[in-house]
């Protein structure tokens, strides 16, 4: 699992318009608030994706972009997006290298059985790449306030 002080492990990744987005361009720019969440439409997710949406302009305020990240497909990301009035951008990891890199693609105890699959995790990274907070297994309700102070202390 990735600690705070460590570089920010880079990526290029498209999003739900199969547009490129690398971590790299945000760079000296702004910071990053990278969100890992399990699937698209589920209601934990949903919530947790909506709310940070809505608070996407108080975010923004702080020169701070917001990304999501899971292992579903961009026309299946455009179809949430577009269903949700998402206002983040959502990225596809279809192979899972960027959630492995992270070290949010975990084995769970599902029924007695083992099973992988995409631990709700989120990072804070600064302008410079460097990750400030990494935060993994978070519950959803109240997580988009509670990482917009970790952003307003950068």
């Amino acid at each position: 699992m990735l600690k705070p002080g460590q570089p920010a492990p880079d990526f290029e990744l498209p999003d739900a318009d199969m547009e490129p987005v690398a971590l790299s361009s945000f760079r000296g720019q702004r910071h990053v608030v990278l969100l890992f969440y399990p699937k698209d439409g589920t209601p934990s997710c949903t919530l947790e994706v909506t709310d940070f949406s809505d608070h996407d302009q108080e975010f923004a305020r702080r020169d701070c972009v917001l990304i999501g990240v899971n292992r579903e497909d961009c026309l299946k990301h455009a179809d949430f997006r577009d269903e949700h009035g998402i206002a983040l951008s959502l990225l596809s990891d279809v192979e899972g290298v960027v959630c492995k890199r992270y070290g949010v693609w975990q084995a769970k105890e599902v029924d007695g059985q083992k099973r992988y699959g995409v631990v709700r995790s989120t990072f804070v990274i600064d302008k410079a790449g460097t990750l400030r907070h990494a935060l993994y297994d978070v519950t959803p309700r109240g997580h988009a306030a509670e990482v917009l102070r970790l952003v307003q202390a950068l």
